[in-house]
């Protein structure tokens, strides 16, 4: 959900501003963030608790707590300017291609590029954690860890950093870095099933 949001990127708000006023106007723009990126970033929290918790009591399970913790409390925070950006965007670029130009000037308080930061940063390292722990649980595909943590890479630091310090939307490392994370998700949710599927039922071996 979150690649699918990520797919086209947002226009310079500064060198362009009329197509950055349309894009983020746009019915598309208020879906893609609604049901990519804030959906998203929401079922990530619930499937970061349920790796935690299912890790909790194995040879990683500090760290597996610890990195569950601080990927939680990044998403949280990261969903704050991520509902701002969905349902404060789309009105000012309405009213900048309305005629008001003045409402380009508008700035938002430091306190919220100051959450976003921190949240970046606790999710990023949240999610190396979890990626770590993964891989040393034993209990875990090693390399479905290894996947996250190359995904992990692309999305906040190739994707999100990169492009925040670029050209001020997302890139197509941030796309790339969602899907890797999503197949190594499906890949570490997926393992306990099978092994499930094969261990021998306890029943059966009661049977004479």
């Amino acid at each position: 959900m979150t690649a699918w949001a990520t797919l086209e990127p947002q226009p310079d708000q500064v060198r362009d501003p009329d197509a950055w006023a349309r894009f983020v106007s746009a019915d598309s723009y208020l879906t893609s963030h609604l049901f990519g990126s804030t959906a998203g970033t929401v079922l990530a929290i619930f499937g970061v608790f349920a790796l935690g918790c299912f890790l909790a009591n194995s040879r990683v399970g500090r760290l597996a707590l610890a990195a569950m913790v601080m990927s939680v409390a990044g998403s949280a925070l990261l969903l704050v300017p991520a509902a701002i950006s969905t349902f404060t965007l789309p009105a000012v670029g309405r009213a900048y291609l309305d005629g008001n130009r003045d409402v380009m000037a508008l700035e938002f308080p430091a306190a919220m590029q100051g959450s976003f930061l921190l949240g970046l940063l606790l999710a990023f390292v949240g999610n190396v954690l979890l990626g770590t722990a993964v891989w040393g649980s034993h209990t875990l595909p090693r390399w479905a860890g290894a996947a996250w943590l190359a995904g992990v890479v692309l999305f906040y630091v190739l994707g999100v950093v990169l492009g925040q310090a670029t050209t001020g939307s997302s890139l197509p490392t941030q796309t790339a870095g969602a899907l890797v994370m999503a197949v190594a998700g499906g890949w570490i949710a997926w393992s306990p099933v099978r092994q499930d599927r094969r261990a021998p039922d306890p029943a059966a071996t009661l049977l004479p």
